[in-house]
């Protein structure tokens, strides 16, 4: 884990954006199209943990931005060229547009300064949609990343946003994949040779007591 004062360096709360990553009602809730990954989301303390960040971030003036996957109900313009998303087009629950799987899902709240970015194609957050010009027009040089899953969406989130040179950092108590031993194994063998790995706690003490900058 890094020291504190690096931690708190990365972390200044006028040029830090959270970033939660398909925390949506039909991929984390009760009635998700992935069952599985919903239950090691609330299991492992994810959901809740992404949810004490984003109220964190609310009360200190920190921008949220939800990335949110969704399809339409034709499939228009929806990728077709993994097995990931043909696979997805014969799930019973569908991440339609305008449908309450593709809400934020609880515990997590929304305020009206939140910013939902909404994706219809591939499997990235941040390529091809508005996440990146969003960042960049908020002067955004850290991205916190935390949500689902630790399999692609998260690791293509956090490639991408160093790429485009953001310090990314990653509370590895905020994100969750499947199996449960693979997102750990993730972090310490992928994640953390990019990203800054903290956790949740360590980040709100960071958000609650920002580093005075002369």
């Amino acid at each position: 884990m890094p020291s504190y004062e690096r931690l708190a360096e990365l972390i200044d709360p006028e040029s830090t954006v959270l970033l939660t990553v398909e925390c949506q009602q039909g991929v984390v809730g009760p009635q998700s199209a992935l069952p599985e990954l919903a239950h090691e989301a609330r299991a492992s303390g994810a959901l809740a943990n992404i949810a004490r960040l984003v109220a964190a971030a609310h009360d200190t003036g920190v921008q949220v931005i939800h990335a949110l996957a969704e399809r339409r109900p034709d499939g228009r313009g929806a990728s077709r060229n993994a097995r990931l998303f043909r696979a997805a087009e014969r799930l019973p629950v569908q991440q339609l547009s305008g449908t309450r799987a593709v809400r934020v899902a609880p515990p997590i709240e929304v305020s009206e300064e939140d910013l939902l970015v909404r994706r219809l194609h591939g499997l990235s957050p941040i390529q091809g949609t508005d996440v990146d010009p969003l960042l960049r027009n908020l002067g955004c040089r850290t991205l916190i990343v935390t949500g689902v899953s630790a399999n692609v969406a998260v690791p293509n989130t956090v490639f991408d946003a160093v790429n485009r040179g953001y310090s990314a950092v990653v509370p590895a108590d905020a994100i969750a994949g499947v199996p449960s031993e693979y997102t750990p194994a993730m972090v310490r063998n992928t994640l953390a040779l990019v990203a800054t790995v903290a956790t949740t706690d360590e980040v709100l003490g960071c958000l609650k007591n920002p580093r005075r900058r002369s």
